[in-house]
C-alpha cells in the first residue's frame, strides 16, 4: 500500500516541507509540499534528490566497540562508566559533546539537559558555532536576545533586498527564487549583493559590490554615517526605542576618510549603494556566512543592526535585518542551549536568575554556572589533554573546523572518542573507540525549526535499518546508565517536545522571545499531525495564530533590562596579509552539495554540475602565478595544504581564492580544504574565520594526469591527486600523481580489479604518452581510463553515459576509446541542470539555433531551470555569452 508523509528536508535553514511516497515496492519519491508556507511546493536540487540518498551502502547499522559488533548494551554501558569514570577522577569538565544543526531539536534538547544540567559543564557545542554563533552575539548585544525579528515574507514585500555574504542562488535557492519571483513581479523591487566574488546571485542584482574581504564593518559604518548625514535618521524611533547612538557614531566617523580603502569600492559604487538605502524605506539586509564566518563576525552582524536602528526599519512588513542560517536545524539548536555559552529557552548561562530558573524546572543538581569551551576551543583542550572524553555526534570535525589536520590529531590522542553516525567510514569514524549507529532523515521523527522560526515536523517513513536508533533515544539511554534516570524518563520524542515547550513558557511572563507554550498540552496525535508554527506561540493564543506570520520589535520593545535596543560600536579592523603569503582564502558551499557529502555525495546527478574540489581565481592572478585554467593548484597556509582544480574566472576579485568545502578524505587525496583554514576566532562570538586564510596558490606540477568511470568503487586509489564522485552506473575519477614514469597497466588493475574473462580494450600512443583503456563483462562497460600528460579532454558525460547503458556494441568500442561520442550521438557537455541532466552544449545550441534566446524559453525548450531553479543565473549568463558570440 502506497503511504505519503508531510515531512521537512534536512538540508539548509530554509526548512522546506516535502512530500515523501513509499510505493507498494519500498520505492520513494520526494516533492515540494505545496501548503507549507516556507517553499509553497518548491525544491532545490538537493531536496529534489533526497529519494536517491536513501540507500543503505556505506551506513553504519551496528554498534562498534573498538572496531567490532557490540550490544547495544554493552556500547551503551561502557560510554557510560567511562564518561562516569572520567568526571570522578577528573571534574565533570574533562568530558564534551559535540553535536551539529543535523540533530533535530529533541536530540539537541537531550544532549543539553544531560550535558549542563547533570554532567554539570558547559562543554557542549556544536558545529552551528560554524554557522551563525556571530549572529548569536550580535542579536544579543543589539537586541537583548537572539531573536531574528523577520519572516519570509519581508523579502517578498520590500522593496531593496540587500544580500551581504550570501550567494542565496546556490546555499538557499528556494528563498533566492522567492526573491526573484518578487522582482519579476515588481519591477521597481531593487537587489544589492555584497560579496568579493559575482556568484550566481549576484545575476538578479542591480548593483553588486565586489567588497574586499573583512569590508563589511567599514561599508556599514560609511552607510551609518551617511544615512545620518542625508537626513535619513527616525529621530522619534531612536529617541524612544535606542540607546547608543553617539558612541557608535563617532567610532564609524573616525574612519571616514578610508572608506573606499577600507571596502575597496570606488566612490561612485559606494554613493550608489548609500543613496539607494537611504532612499528607500522598506530594506531587508539579508547576510549569511560571509557575515559570520569571521574575526570580526559579531562586529558585521551590529554594524548591519545599528543601520536598520538608526532608520527605524525594523519590525515591519519589508523591512530589517535577516540572518539566514546555513543548517535545517540551527535555529533549534539556539532554542534549546545548544551552544556552550547558552541555557535552554534562550536563557543565559551567566544569569543569576536565568540559572535558578532552568535548575528548578529541571530539578538539576549540577547545573553549570559558566560557558563551556566553543567548538575550535574544545578540540584544543582535546589536543592538550584538558578533555579527556569526547562524543562527537551528527558531524565530523575533522573535515568541517579549521585547522583540520590538528583536530584529527587531537581525536588520535583523545583517551576516550565517542563517535554517533549514520556512516560507517568518515575521516571522524576512524578515531572512535565507540561507534554508535544513528536514525537518518526519513527514518526519525521530531522538529526542525526554520530561519524565520517555524517550527515544522520531520516524520519518519521508512523502517529503522538494522540497529539505527534515534539520538535522543541513545542520549536518554546513556543519562539513565550515569544515574539520571529520573529526569530522562523519555519514551518518545513528543514527551522530549512538550517539556521543551513547558521550559520556553515557565516563569516567562513575555519576559523572553522564544515562547512555545502553546504547545505545552499538545499530545502525541496532535504532535504527529502538528502543522508548521511559527513562534512565539504563547499558551492561550488562539490555534489560528500558529499559522500567521509573526514580526519582533513591532512596538520597539526589545528584551533589554530598559526595552531599549544598543547601538553597537563597530571598530573597523582591516585585513593584512600574514608575511610570506600573497592571497586570501575563502571558503564555501556549492550548489548540489551539502557539508562533506556523506548524503549528496550519494546521488549522481548532484555530482554531476562539479564534480571535484577546485580553486576560483582571477584572470589576472591566474597569469601572475602560472596556473592554467583546469590545471591543478596547490593552496597552502602556515597550517596546510590542499590540492584542487584551477576554475579561472573574472568573477572572482583579484587577490582571492575561493576553494568549496565539501571534499573529504573520503572523496578526494588534498581536497580537505580547512586542513588549510586558520583557527582564529571571533573573541565575542568564537566563530572562527573560515573566510580570510593567508595563502599562497601555486600550481601544481603533475606529471600525468587521468579521468576513469569505474563500476565499482576502487578499495585503492594510487595517485597524488585523486577526487571520486558518484556517477549513473558507479563512479567517476579524476586523478594525477608525479611519478617520472607512470606503470599505467598497473594503476589500470588498482583500480578495476578485473576478473578472468573480461574483454580488455586498450590504446596507446608512445609518442603523445597517451593510454586509454576499457574492460567490458559480458558486452558491458565495466571500467575506461584516460592517460596523458595534460588534463584529459574526454567527454565526461559521454563517458558517464556509456558506464549506466547496456551491451556496447563491438563497433562503438573504439568510439569509447576516442572519448566522445560521433557527429550521430551529439554530446551534451558539463551538466547545468542537475535535475533534467541537461549539459552546456545542449543548452548552447538551442541559443545559437535561436530558439531559446531566454531563460524562460529555454525551460521551454528543454526543461532546464524549471524545477528548483538553481541553474537559472547559469543559463543566463550562456545566453549572454552566446549573443556576444553571434554578435561579435
Amino acid at each position: 500500500m502506497e503511504t505519503v508523509t508531510r515531512t521537512t528536508c534536512p538540508y539548509c535553514g530554509v526548512g522546506c516541507g516535502v512530500i515523501a511516497t513509499v510505493d507498494e515496492g519500498g520505492s520513494v519519491s520526494v516533492k515540494g509540499d505545496p501548503d507549507h508556507p516556507a517553499n509553497f511546493g518548491r525544491l532545490c536540487s538537493k531536496g529534489s534528490a533526497l529519494a536517491e540518498t536513501l540507500s543503505l551502502d556505506d551506513r553504519l547499522l551496528h554498534p562498534e566497540v573498538g572496531g567490532i559488533r557490540a550490544s547495544w548494551d554493552e556500547a551503551l554501558d561502557l560510554v557510560a562508566g567511562k564518561f562516569a569514570e572520567t568526571i570522578r577522577e577528573h571534574g565533570p569538565d574533562s568530558v564534551a559533546f559535540y553535536g551539529s544543526g543535523q540533530f533535530l531539536t529533541e536530540d539537541y534538547y537531550v544532549a543539553n539537559k544531560l550535558m549542563k544540567g547533570f554532567i554539570g559543564s558547559g562543554n557542549i557545542d556544536t558545529n552551528s558555532r560554524l554557522c551563525m554563533a556571530s549572529s548569536v552575539a550580535g542579536h544579543k548585544r543589539a537586541f537583548g536576545s537572539d531573536t531574528v525579528p523577520g519572516t519570509y515574507t519581508d523579502l517578498e514585500a520590500a522593496d531593496l533586498v540587500v544580500l551581504v555574504g550570501s550567494n542565496l542562488a546556490w546555499c538557499h535557492p528556494v528563498v533566492f527564487q522567492r526573491i526573484a519571483a518578487a522582482k519579476d513581479k515588481r519591477p521597481d523591487m531593487k537587489v544589492v549583493t555584497v560579496d568579493p566574488r559575482r556568484t550566481a546571485t549576484s545575476e538578479i542584482a542591480d548593483l553588486h559590490l565586489s567588497i574586499a574581504p573583512g569590508g563589511d564593518v567599514a561599508l556599514f559604518n560609511g552607510l551609518l554615517v551617511h544615512l545620518t548625514r542625508a537626513g535619513a535618521v527616525d529621530s522619534a524611533y531612536v529617541a524612544d526605542h535606542t540607546v547608543g547612538l553617539t558612541e557608535a557614531l563617532n567610532v564609524a566617523a573616525g574612519r571616514s576618510a578610508d572608506l573606499e580603502a577600507d571596502t575597496g569600492l570606488s566612490r561612485a559604487d559606494l554613493d550608489a549603494f548609500f543613496d539607494l538605502f537611504a532612499g528607500t524605506e522598506k530594506v531587508v539586509t539579508v547576510y549569511s556566512q560571509g557575515v559570520n564566518q569571521s574575526v570580526t563576525g559579531t562586529d558585521k552582524v551590529n554594524a548591519i543592526i545599528n543601520c536598520h536602528l538608526l532608520t527605524g526599519r525594523i519590525g515591519r512588513e519589508g523591512m530589517g535585518p535577516f540572518s539566514i542560517t546555513g543548517q535545517p536545524n540551527a535555529m533549534g539548536g539556539r532554542e534549546v542551549g545548544g551552544l556552550a555559552n547558552q541555557l535552554a529557552a534562550h536563557m543565559d548561562i551567566g544569569n543569576p536568575d536565568d540559572h535558578d530558573r532552568v535548575g528548578r524546572f529541571w530539578q538539576a543538581p549540577a547545573l553549570a554556572h559558566e560557558p563551556g569551551l566553543k567548538a575550535v576551543d574544545l578540540f584544543k583542550a582535546v589536543a592538550d589533554g584538558s578533555v579527556k572524553a569526547v562524543w562527537i555526534m551528527a558531524t565530523n570535525p575533522v573535515d568541517s573546523l579549521p585547522n583540520a589536520d590538528e583536530v584529527a590529531r587531537a581525536l588520535e590522542l583523545c583517551p576516550f572518542v565517542v563517535v554517533t553516525e549514520v556512516m560507517k567510514q568518515t575521516d571522524a569514524t576512524k578515531y572512535a573507540d565507540v561507534l554508535l549507529p544513528a536514525l537518518g532523515w526519513g527514518e526519525k521523527d521530531g522538529t526542525v525549526t526554520n530561519s524565520e522560526r517555524r517550527v515544522s515536523r520531520q516524520r519518519a517513513f521508512l523502517d529503522a535499518p538494522g540497529e539505527a536508533r534515534g539520538d535522543w533515544w541513545i542520549l536518554t539511554e546513556v543519562a539513565c546508565r550515569m544515574g539520571f534516570a529520573s529526569a530522562f524518563a523519555y519514551e518518545r520524542p513528543a514527551d522530549v517536545f512538550r517539556e521543551h515547550a513547558a521550559l520556553s513558557g515557565f516563569e516567562n511572563e513575555g519576559n523572553r522571545d522564544f515562547d512555545l507554550s502553546g504547545l505545552v498540552d499538545i499530545d502525541d496525535k496532535a504532535f504527529d499531525e502538528m502543522l508548521p508554527v511559527q513562534w512565539p506561540f504563547r499558551a492561550g493564543e488562539p490555534t489560528a495564530q500558529a499559522s500567521e506570520d509573526k514580526r519582533f520589535f513591532s512596538a520597539g520593545r526589545f528584551y533589554t533590562p530598559d526595552r531599549k535596543a544598543r547601538f553597537i560600536p563597530t571598530e573597523v579592523k582591516p585585513l593584512a596579509l600574514d608575511a610570506g603569503f600573497d592571497m586570501l582564502l575563502n571558503t564555501g558551499r556549492v550548489r548540489d552539495q551539502w557539508h562533506t557529502m556523506t548524503r549528496t555525495g550519494k546521488a549522481a546527478r548532484l555530482t554531476s554540475h562539479i564534480a571535484e574540489p577546485f580553486a576560483e581565481l582571477n584572470p589576472v592572478d591566474a597569469d601572475r602565478l602560472g596556473i592554467l585554467p583546469a590545471g591543478l593548484v596547490e593552496v597552502t597556509s602556515r597550517y596546510g595544504r590542499a590540492v584542487v582544480r584551477a576554475l579561472v574566472t573574472e568573477r572572482q576579485r583579484k587577490g582571492s581564492v575561493f576553494v568549496p568545502m565539501h571534499w573529504t578524505g573520503q572523496n578526494s587525496a588534498k581536497g580537505r580544504i580547512d586542513a588549510v583554514v586558520a583557527p582564529p576566532t571571533d573573541p565575542i562570538s568564537g566563530q572562527p574565520g573560515l573566510k580570510a586564510t593567508a595563502v599562497n596558490t601555486r600550481p601544481y606540477a603533475a606529471r600525468w594526469y587521468g579521468f576513469a568511470v569505474l563500476r565499482d568503487r576502487p578499495e585503492t586509489i594510487p595517485a597524488d591527486y585523486f577526487a571520486l564522485g558518484r556517477s549513473r552506473g558507479g563512479y567517476r575519477l579524476e586523478l594525477a600523481g608525479r611519478d617520472e614514469t607512470l606503470a599505467v597497466d598497473a594503476l589500470f588493475d588498482a583500480l578495476i580489479a578485473p576478473l578472468p574473462g573480461d574483454e580488455r580494450l586498450a590504446y596507446h600512443d608512445r609518442t603523445r604518452h597517451v593510454s586509454r583503456h576499457a574492460v567490458f563483462r559480458n558486452g558491458v562497460l565495466v571500467a575506461a581510463l584516460f592517460v596523458g600528460p595534460e588534463p584529459v579532454a574526454a567527454s565526461r558525460s559521454y563517458l558517464v553515459d556509456r558506464l549506466s547503458a547496456d551491451a556496447m556494441d563491438p563497433r562503438d568500442r573504439l568510439k569509447l576509446l576516442a572519448g566522445r561520442a560521433g557527429a550521430e550521438e551529439p554530446d551534451k557537455g558539463a551538466i547545468v541542470c542537475s535535475c533534467f541532466d541537461v549539459g552546456v552544449n545542449t543548452i548552447t545550441e538551442a541559443i545559437l539555433a535561436g530558439t531559446a534566446m531566454t531563460v524562460d524559453a529555454v525551460g521551454k525548450a528543454l526543461r532546464a531551470g524549471t524545477n528548483c531553479g538553481s541553474c537559472r543565473s547559469e543559463i543566463g549568463r550562456l545566453i549572454d555569452a552566446c549573443c556576444v558570440q553571434k554578435t561579435g
